[in-house]
């Protein structure tokens, strides 16, 4: 499991990186002191897992999430406990606190773990499109979230925008449903329609519509009519 490390300090990189030192999982593929290096290193050396501070010199942590469009596996290590909660609203996997105990960090190398090996399960096809595993940032004027797919029950076109349906939460991003349906598993991902991509996990009931057509409901309350080409798909799909 590649492995990068983002820490300010020095000392507390060099003494995370003898701890996991221990895991033979883990491989340390780089570090960074910065939130500018922090991203050039994502970049290039695309680790699955990343260690990061939060309080660092011009811009944060949470800042750096904020920048990705593709996060990394994230275990916040900081010296600050007070982040936790926000820290969880990034979708973290888990919120170490300095100095870093041995035991608390076989926990949370432990999550990373089973979760890299479900995507790993999901892509075992060869497939590089985005599995409900993974998790994106949706940033709508100053507003910004970071989501995992498996939370999104809906994207739909509203104007030169789509929405993006989570939770209680409606941002509009700038990417267009056919980017997104070339990105998204379709295992999970459907376009149900011209407008409309919808995550099949998320579906409560199915019934017939007009001219060989279907009505979908989904759980978050929305209505979705699927065209009469697409339901003739939905249906080899679902094997009806």
């Amino acid at each position: 499991m590649k492995t990068l490390v983002i820490d300010d300090s020095r000392l507390a990189r060099n003494e995370l990186k003898r701890l996991l030192k221990e895991f033979d999982n883990v491989q340390i593929v780089g570090e960074a002191a910065s939130v500018d290096e922090a991203i050039e290193k994502i970049a290039e050396l695309k680790p699955d897992l990343i260690f990061l501070d939060i309080q660092m010199p011009g811009k944060t942590g949470f800042d750096l999430l904020e920048e990705l469009e593709i996060v990394p596996e994230v275990i916040f290590s900081t010296a600050y406990d007070e982040y936790a909660l926000k820290a969880f609203e990034y979708n973290a996997l888990d919120y170490l606190v300095k100095p870093v105990q041995k035991d608390r960090l076989a926990g949370a190398i432990s999550k990373v773990i089973e979760k890299v090996e479900k995507k790993e399960r999901d892509q075992e096809n060869g497939s590089d499109k985005l599995t409900i595993h993974d998790q994106v940032f949706v940033k709508d004027g100053e507003k910004c979230w970071f989501v995992q797919l498996a939370d999104i029950r809906l994207f739909e076109v509203s104007g030169n925008y789509t929405t993006v349906y989570f939770d209680k939460s409606k941002p509009m991003i700038t990417r267009t449903l056919n980017y997104l349906e070339s990105r998204l598993d379709d295992k999970t991902f459907f376009r149900a329609n011209r407008q409309q991509i919808i995550n099949l996990k998320w579906i409560e009931r199915i019934e017939p519509w007009f001219s060989g057509s279907l009505r979908i409901y989904m759980k978050g309350g929305e209505e979705i009519d699927v065209s009469r080409r697409q339901t003739l798909k939905f249906k080899d799909i679902m094997s009806f």
